[in-house]
Order: C-alpha cells, then structure tokens, then sequence
C-alpha cells in the first residue's frame, strides 16, 4: 500500500508554497497538511522541504503520511472485497453484523473483520470508514486508507457526489417513480427510531420502481401487493431509506423497527432483516482524479424472499 502522495509540478505551480500546492492540486485539508508537518515527511525530488518552499516544473512533491494503525481486535470474520486501491477500499457487507464496535456490539464487527485481513496480508493502516451501513443492511461500504482519502470522499459525501444506489423490496403496490423530500430527526418517543418531523435535518430520497408483484394469497399485512425499488440517496440520515418509505405508505419487508409496528410482516424465514441493499457506488479517486464504480450482487436472502413473492404471486 502507498503511504504517500506524490505529484509532478507545473509551469503554473512556480511560484506557489508547498502549502498551497497541497491545497490546491492535491486538496489536502489543513488538519492533514498539519499532521504532516509535524509527524510526517514533505519531500522535494526526495529532499526534505517546508510548507512555505517554493519548486520549480518537473519537480516531483512527496507528502508522507503520518504512520498510523487502527487498534481493532482482528477476528476471522470473512471480507468481500470489491475495489482495492492505495488510497481506498470498498467491501460488501453481509447482513446481520455491525461496521464498528459500538457499547452493544464489542465484537464481530466488520472493523474487526478488516484488522484480521491487514494482519493476513502484513499491512497497517488505520481503518477509516467513510460511509455506515445498518447492521441488517447489506453492500458497499467504504473504507479510507489514509487521512487525504478520508477527508476528500467525505467532503464529496456532503456535497452528494457521490452516487448511492440501493433496492429495497417495499410492502404495497408502488405506482409511480417519485422523490421523497421531507426532514428526518429522532423521534422523541424511541431511543432507536428516526421520524420525519418540519424541525428536522434535510432528507432526500428517489426511487424507482424495477418490479410490482400483485398480492399473493395467504400472506397476512395491511397492504396489497409488493414492489421491488432502485433508490438514490441525496444525502444519508440514518435509516433515511426505511423511515422516508414508511413516511409514504411503503414500508420495507422484514422491518421490525419500522414496517412491522404498524402491521406489515411476511414470514421470517422469508425475509429474517429490513429488505435493503447497498448496491453499488460511483466516486472519484480521491488523488487521481479517475472515476471509481464498484457493485454488489443482490444478497441471497433477498432473492430469496423475491422468489418466493414471484412464486405465490402466479
């Protein structure tokens, strides 16, 4: 794994500091740029520079990353790797396990998984996660491997330039593509839900329908009838998706916290978790520029759970 970002100058980077040009060419953050400073390395063409040096075209800029190491305990969980770089890598999460320990969930996390992965193949690096996913919720999570690639897909994460696709099966007929806009916040009377209320921050939600299945006979729920959605994120609250669906009518198969309260259930061995998919993201390289897409295959369970809707549907 590289442990340094390098850049060639310019005609147009004379006269500009070393600060600057990490700034602007490399769009290091000022925190980064600090860390660098005083636990890293700035070379020039391999000599060590400071921040307010100047160099000339052709010269080659080597910023050194501060060595770091994540303090998980590695655990053999396995990893579906779907896109490696030096700066970044992108897993498939398997439903039913949690990104990082938190006070209810110590181990046996994916955190835990990747730390057994680095010591497999003797690397080091701190495991930086860009984006989280809900411990029932399958697909792509994004992992940083350096500070640089951690600040640069965060900030893209705020500016929604990073596309997120997911699928969801939903209870009820959908019967249009549509956007939900409405403001999600906690909901004052459940420690673990989310509701849309007028003070809260700024969700965004569009789906489209990829396939409608006509009530099948003998399953009990309040609605007719299921739909199979493809959903693109503007931004990412927690449980954005599930609450943003429940919100219009739809709420996802096999959600206990939200769908379920209200009535809405199919059997469990059908669909044991919330029917939702992290399928595949699109985003920028964070140093060269190149454009990343990386795809998950639809989990099992939830081709299960479709079969199983096709079959009884006729």
């Amino acid at each position: 794994m590289a442990d340094s970002a390098r850049y060639l100058l310019t005609a147009e980077d004379e006269g500009l500091y070393m600060r600057e040009i990490l700034q602007r060419r490399l769009s290091f953050s000022g925190r980064l740029i600090k860390k660098i400073k005083y636990d890293g390395r700035l070379l020039l063409d391999g000599k060590p520079v400071k921040l307010r040096d100047k160099g000339l075209r052709g010269q080659l800029l080597e910023a050194v990353y501060p060595e770091e190491a994540s303090y998980f305990e590695p655990e053999d969980i396995p990893v579906d790797v779907v896109y490696e770089d030096s700066d970044l890598l992108i897993v498939n999460k398997q439903p039913g396990i949690v990104v990082h320990p938190t006070k209810g969930y110590q181990t046996g996390t994916l955190a835990n998984a990747l730390a057994n992965l680095l010591k497999d193949r003797d690397e080091s690096f701190k495991i930086r996660f860009v984006n989280r996913l809900d411990r029932d919720t399958s697909g792509l999570v994004i992992v940083a491997k350096n500070a640089h690639a951690q600040d640069f897909l965060s900030s893209e994460m705020e500016k929604d330039r990073v596309v997120k696709i997911y699928y969801a099966i939903v209870h009820g007929i959908v019967e249009e593509d549509g956007v939900v806009d409405a403001p999600i916040d906690k909901d004052p009377d459940h420690a673990a839900r989310r509701h849309v209320t007028p003070l809260g921050y700024p969700s965004v939600t569009h789906f489209t329908v990829v396939e409608r299945f006509p009530a099948p006979s003998g399953i009990t729920g309040r609605l007719d009838g299921y739909t199979l959605l493809k959903l693109r994120l503007d931004t990412g609250r927690t449980h954005q998706i599930r609450v943003h669906m429940t919100y219009i009518g739809h709420p996802l198969v096999g959600d206990e916290l939200y769908g379920q309260l209200y009535g809405y259930d199919v059997p469990p061995d059908w669909m044991p978790r919330q029917a939702l998919h992290a399928a595949s993201l699109e985003l920028v390289q964070p140093v060269s520029g190149a454009l990343v897409r990386a795809l998950a295959p639809m989990p099992a369970d939830m081709v299960f759970c479709l079969d199983h809707i096709r079959s009884l549907g006729g």
